[in-house]
């Protein structure tokens, strides 16, 4: 099975032990749009099956002298959402950042969140692991799966937990790992690139194609 292709069926086979914290912030270029936070549009807070509360990244900090919370995403959960809950009456920004704090499984190589269009084709996607991958693909299918923006000399499944921010803007992609590594990429997208909204997001898993 190669690697990076299309992803249409949803079958739900692929989970990894996660801990995270995620939020998405999307930013248009003529105005400032509101951070939409997956966790919250996934509902983590209820515990849906598979989710579990644990501590998260600073076991106790001097603003509040508590922990900071995180969830353990089990390989058994399945969390989806409509795309539209994330951006209620507005288009996906062709611009936008992904922000998260997230401690892999040690050797893991699996995906922290997916985004689907209406016909089931992967989208968006945070794949992590050693050399982790932005995958991403708008509506007049580019770029190729050759050319998704890969960030080699980065392991992001060494079991711990990693600050990471990935920003698209323009035709350009950039890591930033911990507040201190910096890469950049090429995304080679359209002009005025356009995510469908009709589909799923995913959190943890990916369908997969046979």
């Amino acid at each position: 099975m190669e690697r990076h292709t299309r992803w249409k069926r949803r079958d739900w086979i692929r989970g990894w032990p996660l801990l995270a914290a995620l939020t998405l912030c999307a930013f248009c270029l003529c105005d400032a749009a509101e951070p939409a936070d997956i966790l919250k549009t996934l509902e983590f807070h209820n515990l849906p099956d598979g989710v579990t509360k644990t501590t998260g990244f600073c076991a106790q900090r001097r603003s509040s002298n508590s922990p900071d919370v995180a969830y353990r995403v089990s390989k058994d959960a399945q969390l989806s959402a409509p795309t539209k809950m994330l951006y209620p009456g507005s288009a996906f920004p062709e611009d936008f950042s992904i922000l998260t704090t997230v401690k892999a499984k040690k050797g893991s190589q699996s995906f922290l969140m997916s985004l689907y269009n209406e016909q089931g084709i992967q989208q968006i996607g945070v794949e992590l692991g050693r050399s982790p991958v932005l995958l991403y693909e708008d509506h007049t299918g580019k770029p190729g799966p050759e050319d998704y923006p890969l960030f080699r000399g980065i392991n992001l499944s060494d079991g711990k937990w990693h600050r990471i921010a990935i920003s698209v803007q323009k035709k350009t992609v950039t890591l930033i790992l911990d507040c201190k590594k910096k890469l950049t990429r090429a995304l080679d997208r359209s002009n005025h690139p356009i995510i469908d909204t009709n589909g799923i997001i995913v959190f943890g898993t990916r369908s997969e194609e046979h």
